[in-house]
């Protein structure tokens, strides 16, 4: 598996119209999810006909890349926790409306599965399930509006690591054998001013890694013929970031958590050098996220190959891949390019990786 994609695609306009259909009542939920199942059937087309060799659905059905979590629970009050700013290079900023839970959580449905088994049956390329990990879940407990729901941050936590478990059993049982835990709160672990800030606020950043640590190891646990990778980003919300930083400080996640491969956010200048890709073990595999989904700009071929070929000076050709640095649409929003960039950029990624690994 050279040539990756990390979960989200841009959601279609007519996905975008029938949502807000089905939201105000004009459209009922049969019709809502043949909508739905087209989108996802052209985000497999999309991925399959650019060279993808691991494919997901585009999370087309998610609101966000969170969604699965949050719409499958009751508890959460979906656009009342704190707000992050998130902006550009040009200072550009916009605020982001988190979720946060007000009541103890209990499942609706299963998070992931009807997306996995629809995904199994359209295709027969190999697929990927993304999930959050623990660490992002922890963002949504707000010490005043959760303390009805959960007395502490630790006891939501724990909720969220079985309930977690739970559905990569569940997704395991149906077949899935790779699976996706997308982590970008680390990256608030590995800026210099957001570490700064927990430590103001009370909290050691590096008591918080290993936390974090044992609570992703937890819920993957226990499938040793299942690949489970973790995504790292820095923010990505309609183009916009939240953090920068190397990951250096954060490097302890590569030889102490037990996933397979690392899908490491690698477009620019904000996720520092190739440095501390020597921590990796040498049974895991690291996919490198050059490729920007932030931006319309198609990369240049040679320019992928020279930091590629310069990444494996600290960690060997064949542990090595290649995908964007991040989904195309964290939210239901999307980034700030067009689907025909979306389809260059992922044409490159399939083109780059069939050049250097053949």
């Amino acid at each position: 598996m050279r040539a990756e994609v990390v979960g989200s695609l841009l959601r279609p306009d007519f996905l975008v119209a029938a949502r807000r259909r089905l939201e105000s009542g004009e459209m009922g939920p049969p019709r809502f999810k043949e909508i739905e199942d087209r989108a996802v059937d052209e985000a497999i087309e999309l991925q399959t006909s650019a060279g993808i060799d691991v494919i997901t659905d585009g999370e087309q059905r998610r609101y966000a890349f969170f969604g699965h979590l949050v719409d499958s629970m009751a508890g959460f009050d979906k656009f009342g926790g704190w707000a992050i700013p998130f902006h550009d290079e040009k200072g550009e900023q916009l605020v982001f409306k988190r979720p946060v839970v007000v009541e103890k959580l209990r499942p609706r449905r299963n998070m992931a599965a009807e997306e996995f088994t629809y995904l199994r049956a359209s295709t027969t390329v190999p697929a990927k399930v993304t999930m959050i990990s623990a660490q992002q879940a922890a963002a949504y407990y707000d010490p005043e509006k959760s303390k009805t729901a959960y007395a502490t941050r630790d006891a939501y936590l724990a909720d969220v690591v079985e309930l977690s478990r739970r559905e990569v059993d569940e997704l395991v049982r149906l077949g899935c054998t790779y699976i996706q835990i997308d982590a970008p709160q680390y990256a608030a672990l590995l800026d210099p001013e957001l570490r700064e800030g927990y430590r103001q606020r009370g909290s050691d950043p590096e008591k918080l890694i290993d936390t974090c640590i044992e609570m992703d190891n937890a819920i993957i646990g226990g499938h040793p013929e299942v690949t489970f990778a973790m995504h790292i980003c820095r923010g990505n919300n309609q183009s916009k970031f939240y953090a920068a930083g190397d990951y250096e400080p954060i490097a302890r996640i590569f030889e102490k958590t037990r996933f397979n491969r690392f899908l490491l956010e690698y477009d620019d200048d904000r996720s520092g050098g190739f440095g501390p890709l020597k921590h990796v073990p040498e049974d895991r595999v690291v996919v490198l996220g050059l490729v920007t989904s932030k931006k319309p700009t198609l990369e240049s071929e040679d320019e992928l190959k020279r930091r590629i070929e310069e990444a494996s000076r600290f960690i060997p050709l064949d542990r090595l891949a290649l995908s964007p640095q991040c989904g195309f649409a964290s939210t239901l929003e999307g980034n700030r390019l067009t689907p025909d960039d979306q389809r260059r950029k992922l044409e490159l990624v399939g083109q780059v990786s069939r050049a250097v690994w053949g």
